[in-house]
């Protein structure tokens, strides 16, 4: 292709004259499902090569090459007989195509692939324009599928801002920082049970694929058991397809990534053969569960938030002595309702949660401006203490924007602090100049337990100045306000506690 780096523009050009499509999340999925089909058919090419007996699931006339190539275009299909084409043979094919529990995972992903996808265009020669550009790309060029694995990255990052989608994009700085701190070695297995687009599965591949680097070569067994390390379930088809077409690029012929809901089975049923060495996540946060989900769950955590019951599947699903880091939404931290309670308990006393990081309100804009932490803990015998650790807003700006993303060398006085952790205390004293507040700090387990399981440590002293929609200003105060019940709670346990004490005559 001539132009790379021209490739999403020319595209939106094109789509923002069919009038079937209606914004850029609809844009952007109706370039996945044919972004797909290019990326599946070069993987092809490569299959075929080695092994001559290979055959296609998809049947011969419906394969990208033979409908879609320039040289091969059917006789010029384009218009109103390419838009039949699409909607009558290839969606409805392509959506029932024969799989049986015998079907090798990058036979059977396209099927699941085009379960729930849709054509939105209603403009055939347009949409033969679209096919055309897409098919410039030369996928049999290692510079060239590297360089539109770029390309494709930035095609995600523009899901933050197309309206709801947003929540299936986690920032790169974040899961690379993640990724890097939990250091992967060759050979662990990695899960994601709500891997959205597959941010967290591509930056342990590329942390792994640096230390292949280092070493300037390995083995084949050591190469494959890296991509084959990894394990993801999606529940949302738009995002699934994404994410398989991000694996796909990334070199992974069979990518364990499936098309399910990760909350359907009990928790009390998964077994050794379910855990996993890493648990990277972004768990969706702010929905609320139907009751047969928290049906899976015991009763001391059952949830009505799907946060919640996802902390507690990675503590099911995390091997012994693994390590886990989970992004979570501030009322996590100082929530106290009883699954929120019980879940911190058990990080506390089951498990060692050695780090929270603290993140800046806006890492998600602007998609959201809930404030985010990140939660890294193992499967070990607890030490007794946690470290708390502000990561604060880059000098000279005051709001992460889609123009103005974080950065990963924005962690990168954490990443210094990781391995010599020390106090730091803020140069402001707080209002009333008495109390020091801190930037890091460490409590231990008890410090913790006396607090009420209040988590919400090491915060920010200003408030940034931010202008929220009415919607965020809402959701801004609702957890303003959940936090205010929860230090009120903590005060009425503690007076309550006190004046049984003095009953008892105990003071």
């Amino acid at each position: 292709m001539s132009n790379l780096s021209s490739f999403v523009k020319r595209i939106r050009d094109v789509m923002r004259n069919d009038a079937g499509i209606n914004g850029d999340a609809q844009r952007i999925e109706q370039l996945a499902w044919m972004l797909f089909l290019k990326v599946y058919d070069a993987k092809e090419e490569d299959w075929e090569f080695e092994d001559e007996k290979y055959e296609s699931i998809i049947p011969e006339e419906l394969r990208w090459r033979n409908w879609a190539h320039s040289e091969n275009q059917n006789e010029g299909l384009t218009g109103d007989k390419l838009l039949d084409f699409v909607n009558n043979k290839v969606f409805p094919t392509l959506k029932k195509l024969e799989i049986t529990p015998d079907t090798p995972i990058r036979q059977s992903i396209v099927r699941t692939t085009f379960e729930d996808a849709n054509n939105y265009m209603k403009d055939g020669v347009l949409l033969r324009q679209i096919i055309s550009i897409i098919d410039e790309l030369d996928f049999g060029s290692y510079e060239e599928t590297h360089a539109f694995g770029e390309i494709y990255e930035t095609i995600l990052k523009e899901l933050q801002s197309a309206g709801s989608a947003g929540e299936f994009y986690t920032p790169r700085a974040v899961t690379e920082f993640m990724a890097k701190m939990i250091k992967p070695q060759i050979g662990e297995t990695m899960a994601d049970f709500a891997c959205g687009t597959g941010g967290f599965l591509s930056s342990w591949i590329k942390e792994l694929e640096a230390q292949k680097d280092a070493k300037g070569s390995i083995s084949n067994e050591d190469s494959e058991k890296l991509y084959n390390s990894i394990y993801a379930i999606e529940k949302k088809q738009f995002p699934y397809m994404l994410c398989v077409t991000n694996m796909l690029l990334h070199g992974i012929d069979n990518p364990k990534v499936f098309h399910d809901n990760s909350l359907t089975k009990k928790l009390l049923d998964y077994t050794g053969k379910d855990a996993f060495d890493v648990i990277l996540m972004n768990p969706p946060y702010g929905g609320s569960e139907k009751e047969d989900i928290k049906q899976n769950f015991p009763a001391d955590l059952k949830s009505c938030e799907t946060a919640d019951l996802f902390i507690a599947v990675i503590m099911y699903r995390l091997k012994k002595n693994g390590r886990a880091a989970v992004i979570i939404p501030d009322g996590f931290l100082f929530g106290n309702d009883n699954a929120k309670t019980n879940l911190k308990k058990k990080l506390l006393t089951d498990f060692n949660l050695h780090t929270v990081v603290r993140m800046p309100q806006s890492v998600f804009s602007p998609y959201t401006s809930i404030t985010t932490n990140i939660l890294f803990f193992n499967n070990e015998e607890s030490k007794g203490k946690t470290w708390f650790y502000r990561v604060d807003m880059p000098k000279g700006v005051k709001h992460f924007s889609k123009t103005k993303p974080m950065k990963l060398s924005d962690f990168d006085d954490c990443i210094s602090w990781w391995n010599n952790r020390k106090e730091i205390t803020d140069e402001d004293l707080s209002a009333d100049r008495q109390a020091v507040t801190y930037k890091a700090k460490c409590y231990t387990s008890q410090e913790l337990f006396d607090s009420g399981l209040n988590f919400d440590l090491c915060g920010y002293p200003h408030e940034e100045e931010v202008i929220l929609s009415v919607a965020e200003t809402i959701q801004n105060y609702e957890e303003k306000r959940s936090k205010l019940n929860a230090d009120i709670d903590s005060i009425l346990q503690q007076l309550s506690d006190l004046h049984q004490k003095a009953q008892k005559g105990e003071i």
